[in-house]
């Protein structure tokens, strides 16, 4: 229990760090929380005229969570886990960066909607079902110009795309956070899904005062 609660603690710190309010403070002397959305993720960085720096955001928050997972397995193998323990190892360490990168101690608890996080992590559990997931995306995305559409669509996919495609005995725990993970991130996009069925969401390409 001491080696899992160790690696919840160190996932959730990776995932707490707030990448897109540390590049926009730094670069543009400005809090993105008072910009746009509000939101720390890279959308809301991109549609408050960054696209370097949300692009930026992206990856780094991607790659918090894919270190998380990552640290997970080498843990896992060099404290000689089972390949059942090593899955329930990472499986901890990918929810944690998850509720880390949305409940960040650093901002009171809030953060962003887990989307490059989850997609992060997802690459560490199971990497082609991630792609898949990232296809999935582009084309929504391209088709619909709608962000929070295509991370919904994504968040849909990946899970029937591990548990479809996966070879090995997956653990129960595994299963379910395969599973919670999509929910917890769509959950998030409430808000969204409600402007959606209003029409009022945001589409990328449309112009600031068309979406005033």
């Amino acid at each position: 229990m001491l080696l899992y609660l160790i690696v919840g603690i160190v996932a959730y710190l990776l995932g707490s760090i707030p990448f897109g309010l540390i590049l926009v403070r730094i670069f543009r002397k400005q809090d993105i929380r008072q910009q746009g959305s509000g939101n720390i993720g890279a959308t809301n960085v991109i549609r408050s005229g960054g696209k370097g720096l949300g692009a930026a955001t992206f990856l780094l928050d991607a790659a918090k969570g894919f270190v998380a997972v990552l640290m997970a397995w080498q843990v896992a193998l060099h404290t000689d886990q089972s390949q059942l323990q090593a899955q329930n190892l990472a499986a901890t360490a990918a929810l944690c960066a998850i509720v880390g990168h949305i409940y960040t101690v650093w901002l009171n608890f809030k953060g962003g909607k887990g989307v490059a996080t989850g997609f992060g992590v997802f690459l560490g559990i199971a990497p082609l079902s991630a792609l898949v997931a990232l296809l999935a995306f582009i084309i929504m995305f391209a088709l619909s110009r709608y962000v929070s559409l295509a991370s919904i669509v994504a968040a849909l996919v990946f899970p029937l795309a591990a548990l479809l495609r996966h070879h090995e005995p997956l653990t129960p725990f595994m299963i379910a956070v395969v599973i919670l993970l999509p929910v917890i991130v769509i959950a998030k996009h409430h808000a969204n899904i409600r402007r959606l069925l209003a029409g009022t969401e945001y589409r990328f390409g449309k112009s600031k005062a068309a979406a005033a």
